[in-house]
């Protein structure tokens, strides 16, 4: 990517805010993901990185984490199949001994303009990848996670302003809105919150492999329409994480927490 996407805050000092916590997080090879395995890392976190093929990428998320003094375990394979995102969540057990937060990160767009050209396969897959994945994995994860413990689920701005290019995926991160909202109420008596965070343009690989692919100019002008005038960077999300993540949002639960560089949803 050029130019390269930042992962780490300059001058974020880790406090021991998720000591010796254990994080599974999907999608965390690149882009959002990354930056959240990491500040995780610094913060105490040990952390297991789930991710589909991309190798070279996921070794350097955990290079990066190790390098904060935490465990990392790769995890690869396909989250839409229900028997994988099982056999995961075992593995992670085994490994780190527990599970204390969870981050449903993993997801992907595609740009299409006209419903009616929009191919029902691609639908399904949509789904299968943004929504059915973090069921799977949601419902695996549960029996091990107990007081104190977080949930927190990537959603999107686009749930709220409804791009007319992305019809499918703004779909699912409508549906990922609402499953927090009802999960947070079935299991908030157990002492799990369940929460997400809804970014604006942020500068991910993404983006050039979706919007780029689709029209160059999409890409070029990728953020400018924020009130703050541009894209942000992974390393603008990742704190975001850490605070949903730790006891400091002990009072919240069923919320969705909105980096977008200004944009007003009312959400």
């Amino acid at each position: 990517m050029r130019p390269p996407a930042e992962f780490i805050r300059p001058g974020y000092r880790g406090s021991g805010k998720l000591e010796n916590k254990v994080a599974l997080i999907t999608g965390a090879d690149s882009g959002i993901g990354r930056s959240v395995a990491i500040h995780f890392a610094r913060e105490g976190a040990d952390v297991a990185v789930m991710y589909l093929s991309e190798s070279d990428d996921a070794e350097e998320t955990r290079r990066l984490v190790e390098a904060e003094g935490r465990r990392c375990l790769l995890v690869a394979g396909d989250i839409r199949d229900v028997a994988f995102c099982r056999e995961a969540l075992d593995q992670v057990i085994e490994t780190f001994g527990g599970l204390n937060v969870l981050v449903n990160n993993a997801g992907t767009q595609q740009v299409c303009t006209d419903l009616a050209e929009l191919d029902d396969e691609l639908w399904r897959e949509t789904f299968a990848t943004n929504m059915h994945g973090m069921f799977y994995l949601t419902k695996a994860a549960l029996p091990h996670l107990g007081e104190d413990d977080a949930i927190i689920n990537t959603t999107s701005v686009n749930a709220y302003i409804g791009p007319d290019f992305l019809v499918d995926y703004t779909a699912t991160k409508g549906a990922i809105v609402s499953f927090t909202r009802a999960l947070s109420n079935q299991v908030v008596g157990r002492g799990i919150r369940v929460n997400a965070v809804a970014p604006g343009p942020v500068w991910t690989p993404l983006q050039p492999a979706t919007l780029g692919a689709h029209d160059p100019q999409m890409l070029e002008d990728f953020g400018s329409d924020t009130p703050m005038g541009r894209a942000g960077q992974p390393s603008e999300l990742g704190p975001c994480y850490v605070f949903l993540a730790s006891l400091d949002a002990s009072f919240m639960s069923g919320q969705t927490l909105h980096l977008n560089g200004g944009m007003v949803v009312n959400g």
